[in-house]
């Protein structure tokens, strides 16, 4: 709690230190404004008016030096004798010289050439403008912008013979900004979008959702590293395991995937009916914006997905169970640890009872006698007896073995017994033995002790696994081995799976011979003792935030804290190639245009560049001491752009095919760390977001310069569209945002969509472009942790989303919308304009808006403890 709080107050320091700076660049650029109005007005518009001449109209070229530039920067202002007193006055002591020097203005938002007109004199009574008593026109113009009408208490410091002029200037300034931006507020600071020109009526544009849709079309990774008996093996020949909110059937033959997409949270537990069709998977608890996602058991047939019954929605606290026979059993993962029985039917609770205050592992029915329930965890081993709907309770008596830290699993051997796995590498076996009288006393009931020990692994026993014929199977931990005992415990076969893969987590039987593998490192294993095994299934452990698509081929790149690098082929959904980096992380990356090297950006501000063919290191560098946030090659591959957590951006000219790099220059001007950036079309120029919500540009071909007019960027296309912060996206955004609430947006190549990764597993589909608070979408589930990146493949057939902390990425299908990549430049602007101007044709037209998106928020990952079926009616 208190690095939550530290984060907090350094994010809140962070954004008054950007506000600071924003109120004090709006102050200069009010300082510096003001000698340049004056000027022009006292050279020729006041002369107008003592001459009592009608002004009909006037227009910023009237306000600038002949031959200046409409939207230039900077402009030189020269002191007119008699207009300078109060300056003069402070500058007096500076000397003669410095009165001869001109004013340089650095303007961050000038005045754009926006037409003032009907300024008639009737406006002004008597010859006199005064801000107490404005005319309409500037009355009108401040009830439309309350920041300029404050600085319209600056004028009034003014000598009362210059008010006249001074009227004049804050009408000017007023109108000339209305109708060309907007703001939009993002934790209290206002962000000034500014209007393309080809936009004629804003407040009239329609935001539809996209044509476009989403089929999830396959999932990658497994969550092996912290779940406990989750896969298994169909009839079908599909393999059964969950990830993120998905629950998954692959079959291991024909590599094809179907989903189970039901459940609103992430899927902690698994269990199958003794019929082999009905599935049952409980989630863990959450929050959907603002009402809590309560865990709850789905049961589901595995042959047409559709779901069966809902149990328990409402009566778990934190966690949940599955089904089968006519009873199901559950363990919420409270801190009481509930145990209770459920008719699976009826969807009613048949029984309850607290079971323990430590963790608890794995629950089943006796398979020989369903009122029997056998519960294992930390130090424990409980055998419970159901009758009449109450439990009773009796405690595993370890005796003269050594109690184990925790007892891991168990299985019931074909003679009744049962079997436990333990941490300190044993398989005990436990049997009812009659009552010691002399120890517990006259009327001592039986008690279950152990039978047999068993030496199996080095380490624990994370698993046992029964084979037909009554052979078992054991999975160890640290030794990574498998190996298969005879019915009377003799170890007859084992293996060892590759380190790489980590320890074994849980075992399926296929046919006897083949086994299916589940292990710590999030991969499924194929294979037999004899051949050894494969991995059909890969992922990362550790949370994921690089993603990157290939410029022309059906492959994505991903990096993650977990140290791992991924090629993945997104058409046949399968991993490439994986590289272990040495000691940092990654965090993002690109591909290069060229397609033939990839740039990672990694944790200590140190980045390299891979030949994705050999794997190689071809180049490296190091920019700063801290992460770095995005990697991006321009369009035409002569540059590399490189945003870190330093506040800079670093620009690198390419050669040699995307093999050789020479800092070209840096970009200075960002008051917090950098989160995302694009090119230009042209690739001249560089648009950037960072934490405290800025958005600037910059001339790269330039001299990598910030351009302080931003309104000249408003028509400038760009090559990708990866900021968060923009005229184009801004509708993407809900009301109330803070600015964490949209981790990545990615518009498609054809410029017709644009998806976007929210903080609340979400991930969302609109029209581009959507410059419009609360534009509709569509919005699609999945992720059981926040969206950390979405990219869309270089054909934008398929969508790409990676979650955080779920490990999870997921392969969406586009849908509809009649077209891929390629065939939308300049779409985008054509069919905003076209809005704008039906629009502007329907005097009675109105704008759309769709209500806003349920979002999760996903409180904490809880650990759920799998519910087994019983066999038989109690």
């Amino acid at each position: 709690m208190m690095e939550v709080r530290l984060q907090a107050q350094e994010d809140e320091i962070t954004l008054l230190k950007s506000s600071l700076a924003d109120a004090l660049r709006r102050i200069r650029l009010h300082d510096q404004l003001l000698p340049l109005l004056k000027q022009q007005l006292i050279a020729g518009v006041y002369t107008g008016w003592l001459n009592g001449c009608t002004i009909q109209s006037l227009q910023l070229e009237d306000a600038l030096l002949p031959g200046q530039p409409v939207e230039t920067t900077r402009a030189k202002l020269h002191r007119i004798p008699g207009m300078e007193e109060e300056d003069e006055e402070q500058e007096e002591d500076e000397g003669e010289h410095e009165k001869e020097l001109s004013w340089t203005s650095s303007v961050e938002e000038p005045i754009q050439p926006t037409t003032i007109r009907s300024l008639q004199r009737e406006d002004f009574q008597d010859g006199s403008c005064s801000p107490e008593e404005p005319s309409p026109a500037s009355a009108s113009v401040r009830n439309s912008d309350q920041n300029l009408s404050a600085r319209s208490v600056t004028l009034s410091t003014i000598q009362e013979g210059e008010k006249k002029e001074l009227c004049v200037i804050y009408v000017l300034c007023s109108v000339s900004l209305a109708g060309h931006s907007i703001k939009m507020f993002i934790r209290g600071r206002p962000i000034t979008m500014y209007i393309p020109s080809n936009i004629q009526n804003y407040e009239d544009l329609k935001m539809e959702p996209p044509s476009e849709r989403l089929e999830l079309d396959w999932v990658y990774g497994y969550r092996g590293r912290d779940c406990r008996a989750n896969l298994y093996f169909l009839p079908t020949g599909e393999a059964v395991y969950f990830i993120a909110c998905v629950v998954v059937l692959y079959h291991i033959n024909n590599r094809t995937q179907r989903h189970y997409r039901k459940h609103t949270d992430c899927v902690r537990c698994l269990t199958i009916h003794p019929d082999k069709v009905r599935i049952a998977s409980g989630q863990t608890a959450g929050v959907d914006k603002d009402k809590p996602l309560l865990p709850c058991v789905h049961i589901w047939d595995s042959t047409t997905l559709v779901t069966l019954q809902q149990i328990g929605l409402g009566t778990f606290q934190r966690g949940v169970g599955s089904d089968s026979g006519t009873f199901l059993c559950v363990i919420d993962d409270s801190n009481e640890h509930m145990l209770s029985v459920w008719d699976c039917n009826k969807g009613t609770k048949h029984a309850e009872v607290k079971t323990t205050n430590e963790a608890v592992f794995s629950v089943d029915f006796n398979p020989s006698d369903s009122a029997n329930i056998i519960t294992c965890g930390k130090s424990h081993v409980y055998f419970w007896t159901l009758s009449t709907g109450q439990f009773t309770k009796k405690q595993g008596i370890f005796g003269k073995y050594k109690k184990p830290k925790f007892i891991q699993c168990f299985v019931f051997s074909l003679t009744g017994d049962v079997l436990t796995g333990d941490s300190e590498g044993n398989i005990l076996t436990w049997g009812k033995s009659a009552a010691d009288v002399k120890t517990l006393g006259k009327g001592a009931k039986e008690t279950f002790q152990i039978m047999r020990q068993t030496r199996a692994h080095e380490g624990s026993v994370f698993t046992l696994c029964n084979l037909q014929g009554g052979a078992l199977l054991s999975g160890g931990g640290k030794d990574r081995k498998i190996i298969r005992w005879s019915a009377d415990l003799a170890p007859e076969r084992e293996c060892e799976i590759p380190e790489k893969y980590g320890a074994v987590r849980t075992l399926a039987d296929v046919d006897g011979e083949e086994l299916l593998v589940g292990t710590t490192r999030n991969a499924i294993l194929r294979g037999t003792f004899s051949d050894g095994f494969v991995a059909i299934v890969q992922g990362h452990v550790d949370e994921m935030w690089g993603l990157a698509t290939h410029p022309s081929q059906n492959v994505f790149f991903t990096c993650g804290n977990d140290k791992q690098v991924f090629l993945w082929n997104a058409e046949e959904h399968k991993m490439d190639w994986c590289t272990t980096l040495e000691v940092e992380y990654g965090l993002c990356a690109d591909f290069s245009p060229v397609g033939s090297v990839v740039s990672v950006g990694l944790s200590t501000g140190r980045w390299l560049v891979l030949d994705l063919f050999t794997r190689e290191v071809i180049s490296e560098s190091t920019d700063g001491n801290e992460q770095l946030s995005v990697m991006r090659y321009s369009p035409d591959g002569s540059f590399l752009a490189v945003g870190s957590h330093d506040n800079f951006i670093y620009i690198y000219s390419v050669t040699e095919s995307g093999r050789r790099y020479t800092r070209f220059g840096r970009c200075n001007g960002h008051s917090s760390f950098i989160t995302h950036l694009d090119w230009s079309k042209d690739g001249k120029y560089i648009m950037s977001n960072s934490g405290d919500y800025e958005i600037l540009y910059w001339d790269i071909a330039g001299g990598c310069k910030l351009l302080r007019n931003r309104f000249e960027s408003k028509d400038r296309e760009w090559a990708s569209y990866t900021c968060v912060l923009g005229f184009h996206v801004m509708g993407v955004w809900l009301e109330g945002s803070d600015g964490t609430d949209i981790n990545a947006l990615c518009r498609s190549h054809s410029e017709r969509v644009v998806a976007v990764a929210d903080d609340f597993c979400k991930v969302h589909l609109f029209q581009y472009p959507c410059p419009k608070l609360k534009a509709p979408s569509h919005r699609y589930e999945g992720h059981g942790s926040h969206v950390t990146n979405v990219c869309f493949t270089h054909s934008d057939s398929h969508l790409l989303s990676m979650g955080g902390k779920d490990t999870c990425i997921l392969q969406w299908k586009v849908m509809g919308g009649g077209g891929g990549g390629g065939g939308g430049v300049g779409d985008s602007r054509e069919r905003l304009a076209s809005a704008s101007a039906s629009a502007s044709a329907s005097a009675s037209s109105t704008s759309t808006s769709s209500p806003e998106p349920s979002n999760a928020e996903l409180l904490v990952l809880l650990d759920v403890r799998l519910c087994i079926f019983s066999h038989h009616d109690l």
